[in-house]
């Protein structure tokens, strides 16, 4: 299939707009019309995953980190970055990289290291603004049912568990049509007063394009009206970090225990253990020092992620137990969850998982 068909698919389940602004997930490099015929899945694009996926005869690497985050002024080769993009373009393969929106998910990098630690009852611990928009229309009383649905069917409507939501209310609208018009209601040249249904919904913003192509192609009228507002309410399915309940309380040694085991974790880095139990948990896959106060404000008893530096483990301050595991331990299992989410559209799809443990970190023990 075409490399663009796969990437439509993972840009469904979490799309580029949810990545922060530093990102840079996506194509990287490569053709989207190029026939791809094997895929590796790992973290991290190095050097020896390319050599992985020539040895293999795949023509596409999937990763969670972008192997370029910044742009490159010279590809000489003078650094593994430049030699990962030269290496992958004379073998004809593309790099493709899916991160924060990733991590931004319900069910993305975040979800599995719930799912891990048995959280239950889990939700986004820093839902995202600016993912929201909302339209507005001017529909005739007896072709708003048709639109509505036209608008649902594109994507408008969902609010959390709800869909097709919409608020709708009667009034008039008048317009007199010029000479070279075609009015669906009225006649040329003579003011029209037509009673209509103000109709509103909400969108995500990477919905727009077919919510506005149902509008034009199900609404009556030769000219639509229509408004379309940029909303900062946050979006609670989409966000950083998240945040859930274990099944039965903890002690905080228990607690360690079970995050080492589960995550697969050599060592823990944690604050002082509190005299009380842990039972409501936060997470963050990767370096999640930015969302303490989050996790604090929240309740959590615990924060489960990686990166912490010496002065930050102070901010604790004795409200909450930090659980520092490891980037790469908290993220591995992303690679996975990957897999599954491209074999469950594409089932017959040449896909494998990296023989390369791509941490950059080592443990003496």
């Amino acid at each position: 299939m075409k490399l663009s068909v796969l990437i439509r698919h993972l840009e469904a389940f979490a799309p580029l707009n949810y990545q922060e602004d530093y990102d840079n997930s996506g194509l990287i490099v490569g053709d989207p019309n190029e026939e791809i015929h094997g895929a590796l899945v790992a973290l991290d694009c190095v050097e020896s995953v390319v050599d992985e996926a020539i040895l293999h005869n795949c023509n596409l690497i999937i990763t969670h980190h972008p192997i370029v985050f910044k742009g490159l002024k010279k590809i000489t080769g003078k650094n593994y970055v430049e030699r990962v993009v030269l290496k992958a373009i004379k073998n004809n393969i593309a790099l493709y990289a899916i991160h924060t929106n990733l991590d931004h998910v319900q069910y993305g990098v975040n979800g599995v290291i719930c799912s891990r630690l048995g959280l239950r009852n889990t939700k986004i611990l820093s839902p995202k603004s600016a993912i929201l928009k909302k339209l507005i229309t001017f529909c005739p009383i007896a072709q708003a049912d048709v639109l509505r649905d036209a608008l649902f069917a594109a994507g408008a409507g969902d609010i959390s568990n709800y869909s097709e939501c919409s608020f709708n209310s009667e009034g008039f609208g008048t317009f007199n049509a010029g000479e070279d018009t075609d009015p669906f209601v009225g006649e040329r040249g003579i003011q029209h007063l037509e009673p209509e249904v103000r109709i509103e919904t909400i969108f995500k913003v990477q919905d727009e394009r077919k919510v506005l192509l149902a509008l034009f192609e199900h609404h009556p009228y030769e000219e639509v009206a229509y408004d379309v507002y940029a909303l900062e309410n946050k979006l609670d399915t989409v966000g950083a970090g998240m945040i859930g309940w274990l099944e039965e309380p903890m002690e905080g040694a228990e607690f360690l225990r079970l995050v080492k085991n589960n995550m697969d974790a050599t060592v823990i880095r944690h604050t002082r253990l509190l005299p009380k139990k842990i039972r409501k948990v936060a997470v963050c896959g990767g370096s999640g020092s930015f969302l303490l106060k989050d996790a604090i404000a929240a309740g959590a008893d615990a924060f489960v992620t990686a990166d912490f530096k010496y002065h930050e483990f102070f901010d604790a301050d004795e409200k909450i137990v930090i659980a520092d595991i490891g980037h790469f331990e908290s993220e591995q299992f992303t690679s996975d969850l990957l897999i599954d989410i491209i074999q469950e559209k594409f089932p017959n799809f040449a896909i494998r998982l990296t023989e390369h443990n791509t941490n950059p970190i080592n443990y003496f023990i």
